[in-house]
């Protein structure tokens, strides 16, 4: 895919992680997908690229951490 999985305008507002993976690894992932979310992440969109699951992962820009 060389289109990004996500409007353009979001990157003005959220970091953003894009995430690939087969559907079966996925699945497996509800551990990994929880830890993201309890990080401040939020799951944006999950959609497919022929074999490929593309999740947006999202955070404001104001709900970053400070150090």
């Amino acid at each position: 895919m060389t289109i990004k999985p996500y409007p353009a305008h979001w990157e003005a507002v959220a970091d953003l992680r894009v995430f690939r993976t087969t559907a079966e690894e996925w699945q497996k992932l509800l551990g990994w997908r929880a830890d993201m979310r309890k990080r401040g992440w939020k799951l944006l969109r999950v959609s497919s690229d022929g074999p490929e699951m593309v999740a947006i992962f999202g955070r404001t820009k104001t709900d970053r951490p400070t150090l």
